[in-house]
């Protein structure tokens, strides 16, 4: 029996208590949402609960572990919709989708995982179309902002030229956040996979790996891995490291779209580290120090080491006094095949990778419950884009702090 709209898997995860806090501010214990928290340990959700005060007294908290899936599938079955924090979600994430396929539970979490998203689709989207579960991955700043952003982008370019740009690229233009132990132990995790799987190499660098099997897609993409001048940012450019998943994620939503982008459709990511040689001199040192991480995080002495001396531990992760101060500022320019030009700009007013993804995770659950009935969306594994649409923006924008506009 589905006696929440949603439950929060992982409440006590550094990013689940920013949400939990955020829920209970946007959507209060009592009113006409009903959601739950949930996670493996009693005593730490009674915590969680208490450090709230009032506001979360009445706030439901059930036990539920990836290791038990007979709790989870309780659970599941207890609900509309799960939301899952609990990474790295390699490690721990199957159980839960594998029980909202099975009992039509929709879902939505906030992983940066391509070859998980992967592995997910192929064993579970013909049972998901059956059962009616909508499964929406990356539904934080992986990927909401580059997703929507370029679906933004895409329907101006359609009202005002009649048709779609076939090329768009994403350059961060400011950004101010840290990592969390939780996102760097995926990341740790994916590259130590990789080192062992010549297929999940292969994999980690095709643009259309979490495309359907039957797409037509050929057209050879850019794969920004050294310093670049830009020539439409009149500025240098340099990798960005969410672009692992921002850009699968964006093809994957043309092809669900009926790939109305076209079939030729060209999208990339990258930072401005600025317009003047020093800006080229960022540029080379950032692209030589991630590379420098990528070749440390693949060898297990160095990785060992990192992971035990400098990097942070799961759990760990920005102050709230530091996600306040975090924003970011993403700038979109697209291109149609006769030279028509459109620039747009998603903004967002917290440390992205958690406060502001928190609000945007919440607000896609939210989405599913309220906005997106199940004859608008079937069941299936879904992008933000392709399930949302322009809902979404709406939503973000009324509560929580994102803005989309054209420059």
């Amino acid at each position: 029996m589905q006696q929440y709209d949603i439950i929060l898997f992982g409440a006590t995860s550094f990013v689940g208590e920013i949400l939990t806090g955020y829920m209970l501010e946007k959507y209060p214990v009592g009113g006409d949402l009903t959601w739950a928290i949930a996670g493996r340990s009693e005593s730490k959700l009674s915590t969680l609960k208490a450090s709230f005060g009032s506001a979360a007294e009445a706030l439901t908290a059930i036990v539920a572990d990836t290791s038990d899936q007979a709790s989870v599938d309780a659970m599941v079955g207890s609900t509309k919709v799960i939301i899952s924090t609990v990474g790295p979600y390699a490690l721990y994430g199957e159980p839960v989708v594998k029980s909202c396929v099975t009992q039509g539970t929709d879902y939505c979490d906030l992983t940066g995982e391509p070859q998980w998203i992967k592995k997910m689709v192929d064993r579970y989207e013909d049972a998901a179309k059956i059962s009616g579960a909508r499964i929406v991955h990356s539904c934080g700043f992986d990927s909401i902002p580059s997703d929507l952003g370029v679906y933004f982008l895409q329907e101006i370019a359609k009202e005002r030229f009649g048709q779609y740009c076939s090329t768009v690229k994403m350059r961060v233009k400011t950004m101010k956040g840290a990592a969390s132990g939780g996102t760097v132990a995926s990341m740790m995790n994916m590259i130590k996979e990789a080192t062992k799987d010549r297929e999940l190499r292969k994999l980690l660098v095709n643009p259309y790996a979490l495309c359907p099997p039957d797409h037509p897609f050929k057209t050879k993409q850019i794969d920004l891995k050294t310093p670049a001048y830009d020539n439409d940012m009149q500025a240098w450019v340099a990798p960005f490291v969410m672009a692992a998943i921002n850009i699968r994620i964006v093809h994957r939503t043309n092809s669900l779209l009926a790939n109305q982008y076209g079939e030729d459709f060209r999208y990339d990511e990258a930072m401005i580290t600025g317009k003047s040689i020093l800006g080229g001199v960022g540029a080379t040192a950032f692209s030589a120090g991630m590379g420098g991480f990528m070749l440390a995080a693949a060898i297990p002495p160095s990785r060992w080491l990192m992971e035990k001396t400098i990097l942070p531990k799961p759990g760990e992760g920005p102050s709230p006094k530091a996600q306040l101060a975090g924003y970011y500022d993403l700038r979109f320019v697209g291109k149609t095949h006769d030279g028509q030009t459109i620039r747009c700009k998603v903004n967002g007013d917290r440390d992205p990778g958690y406060g502001s993804t928190a609000k945007m995770l919440g607000e896609s659950a939210v989405c599913l419950v309220k906005d997106i009935s199940k004859t608008d969306k079937a069941g299936g594994f879904w992008t933000p884009a392709s399930v949302f649409g322009h809902t979404i923006i709406e939503r973000l924008e009324a509560n929580a702090g994102l803005s989309f506009s054209e420059e």
